[in-house]
């Protein structure tokens, strides 16, 4: 694999640590996108200012959770949030009442929408504004 093949796709699953990594890589120029992606081991990087650039945010990723909230005996509501703080406020703000638990599901968790297999992942590419409710279930 490439290592621009490997930088867009941590990009596009919002993999910071390793996507800030190779930027970095790349603008000290000790690796180029057509570089075969197993030379990123060989190659050492400045730690100090790949977590400076990730607390910078440089290539602008947000880390997008997906929280079940249980709100009652059978129910749950899945809201897609970047924390766990920021899901339970607005299951507040929207339900009117406190969540009896939290719980981070994986972003590959795959189940049915209609007749279709889909991830938390995937569906999180549909939606533009965060926090935001994913779905519902019963039990």
């Amino acid at each position: 694999m490439l290592v621009k093949d490997l930088y867009f796709n941590c990009i596009q699953n919002e993999i910071s640590y390793v996507a800030h990594t190779i930027y970095h890589l790349l603008a000290e120029e000790k690796l180029s996108l057509n570089d075969d992606s197993s030379k990123i081991g060989l190659v050492k990087a400045d730690l100090q200012k790949v977590n400076e650039l990730i607390q910078k945010n440089v290539l602008g990723m947000k880390k997008i959770c997906v929280y079940s909230l249980k709100m009652n005996q059978q129910d749950f509501v899945f809201i897609f949030a970047a924390s766990e703080e920021e899901a339970i406020q607005y299951y507040t703000n929207t339900f009117h009442k406190n969540p009896w638990n939290i719980y981070e599901y994986p972003l590959d968790f795959l189940f049915y929408r209609g007749k279709d297999v889909i991830s938390f992942r995937d569906m999180r590419k549909e939606m533009e504004d965060f926090p935001a409710i994913a779905g519902y279930f019963t039990r």
